[in-house]
């Protein structure tokens, strides 16, 4: 291996170690404790390493929100292949989603609620949200309803199961009807 390579590795894995670090750090702690200075003391680097890699805070967020992006659409494709029928899988994919919002809240927030710098819906979107959008497509455009776009149904839907989970997570919904408010969803807004 050469010198290049090895510093190529290195910079790797210190990149991934600050990402794991800050999202260890919100998982535990919230987002408002992420800070440079925290971050830098946590991986024992200084904090004009941490600058190296990325410019500040909402770079950070945004690292999170693109390994979560990656985690969700593989939970969801993973419990849509296990899945028989298109009900099934819409009800997989709706209770995944809301599984993974509810037991990984800072990533949840990286993607959804803060300013990670991240484009959605344009030319320039990164891969993994334009993945994680598939892994829902790819389920739910099969029961979109007669004359409407596949994506513009997967949309309502994720904004619904959305909807779901920021409400719950904010203590706004009951938990015994999850449920209930999944059957639901499927039952009147999927063609199943």
């Amino acid at each position: 291996m050469s010198v290049q390579e090895r510093k190529q590795r290195e910079r790797a894995e210190r990149e991934r170690l600050i990402v794991a670090t800050a999202r260890e750090l919100a998982e535990q702690q919230g987002w408002d404790a992420v800070t440079t200075r925290r971050l830098a003391e946590r991986i024992e680097y200084s904090q004009p390493v941490l600058y190296s890699h990325f410019r500040g805070k909402r770079e950070i967020i945004g690292a999170v929100a693109l390994e979560g992006a990656t985690e969700m659409a593989a939970a969801i494709r993973a419990a849509t292949a296990a899945a028989d029928g298109p009900r099934a899988r819409v009800t997989a994919l709706a209770r995944t989603y809301l599984d993974f919002a509810a037991h990984n809240p800072a990533v949840y927030d990286a993607l959804f609620q803060l300013d990670g710098g991240l484009a959605f819906a344009h030319e320039d979107t990164p891969e993994p949200l334009k993945d994680a959008f598939a892994a829902l497509l790819e389920s739910l455009g099969e029961v979109a309803r007669d004359g409407v776009h596949p994506g513009v149904f997967t949309e309502t839907f994720w904004a619904a199961l959305h909807g779901l989970a920021t409400l719950t997570r904010a203590g706004r919904l009951p938990p015994e009807y999850a449920g209930q408010r999944v059957e639901l969803l499927v039952d009147r807004l999927a063609v199943v």
